[in-house]
């Protein structure tokens, strides 16, 4: 949960950095920092992110009794961490004023769909899987979001 604010924080500061840095006319700095659009998209893949763990603790309850299941939350959980690190190291750059690191957005991706796989192997009734799908789902298009909008 702490690292979940601690990227709320971060980009939070981002979008207020962005009426400092936007007046630079050079293209990198305003290409990094992002449009209003841009940010929104990186807020909603952290915020989707956050509520698609908490989903996972419970979907971890539902399926106690199935250990193949289980074992597939508790992948879909490891993905999910390995995915908000990556977002981590793309957030410390940006506030740096450096370059997002192209094998950072790339273990975003490569988390995300592992994640999904995972989950989609679960064959089960969990209400709350189906929220965790969903939830999911939302942090893949605002990642969609950042590949379209940040540039």
């Amino acid at each position: 949960m702490a690292r979940f604010f601690a990227l709320v924080l971060a980009f939070s500061s981002l979008l207020v950095g962005t009426q400092v840095l936007a007046a630079p006319a050079s293209g990198l700095i305003a290409r990094q920092v992002g449009d209003l659009q841009c940010n929104i998209d990186r807020l909603s893949i952290v915020a989707d992110l956050a509520a698609t763990q908490n989903t996972l603790k419970k979907v971890q309850t539902d399926v106690a009794s199935d250990a193949t299941a289980s074992s597939s939350v508790q992948s879909a959980i490891d993905s999910i961490d390995g995915a908000q690190g990556a977002i981590g190291v793309i957030a410390k750059a940006l506030l740096t004023g450096q370059a997002a690191p192209a094998e950072a957005r790339t273990q975003v991706q490569g988390n995300l769909t592992a994640a999904h796989d995972a989950l989609t192997s679960i064959d089960s009734t969990s209400s709350n899987l189906q929220k965790a799908l969903t939830q999911l789902g939302n942090a893949e298009l605002a990642g969609e979001g950042v590949v379209n909008n940040c540039k």
